[in-house]
């Protein structure tokens, strides 16, 4: 029996050749969409990452100087002494220096200065009780200051302004007129001006 030889190849048509050519050059076309895709989502993600750094950076330095500046403030506490002098109180930070204080223009008292943190009594008491002398002993008011304390933050130092009412009263005694006690300092205003100091003057005056 004699072998037949194989079959040959069909040869491919023009249009089959076409057909192949375009099938190549999707796949071509695909492989370069999918690496330029995966170029791109590396790229985003490293532009993610840092972007998320530079936010927690950011954030992070906020931080810091928030914290930096409420380290750096302080905020004028006082008590009253039995005698009546208002005591200005240092915190934990911050070591305190000279006060200074401006009285309204119309009481006519000097401006005063403290290195022992201390407004005195006796350098309002006078000129208070005459201010508001007449009528009924009992009477009760705010005589607005212009106080600036001086302290210091990590050996730098600084200051601090405002406008504080000392809260006062007065009252009868049986003997040498009238009693004025203080009661407390509270803020009023941190415009620290002495036009800001003569309005609230105008505002608290005693009457009568």
């Amino acid at each position: 029996m004699t072998d037949l030889p194989p079959p040959s190849d069909p040869v491919a048509t023009p249009a089959e050749k076409a057909e192949a050519a375009a099938i190549r050059r999707r796949w071509v076309s695909l492989a370069e969409i999918v690496s330029v895709a995966g170029v791109a989502i590396a790229g985003l993600g490293l532009w993610l990452t840092w972007s998320d750094h530079r936010s927690e950076q950011a954030e992070k330095q906020t931080q810091s100087v928030t914290e930096s500046r409420e380290h750096a403030r302080y905020v004028v506490k006082a008590s009253v002494a039995r005698n009546g002098d208002i005591l200005i109180e240092r915190d934990d930070r911050h070591p305190l220096g000279d006060v200074a204080v401006v009285f309204p223009a119309a009481l006519g008292i000097p401006a005063q200065t403290s290195p022992t943190q201390t407004i005195s009594r006796s350098w309002y008491e006078r000129a208070l009780l005459a201010a508001t002398d007449g009528g009924d002993d009992r009477k009760a008011g705010k005589l607005p200051v212009l106080l600036t304390v001086h302290y210091w933050n990590d050996d730098a130092p600084r200051t601090v302004s405002g406008i504080y009412d000392i809260v006062w009263a007065t009252k009868g005694r049986l003997l040498f007129g009238r009693e004025l006690k203080t009661e407390a300092l509270r803020l009023r205003t941190p415009a620290a001006t002495k036009a800001a100091l003569e309005a609230a003057w105008a505002i608290e005056r005693p009457k009568g």
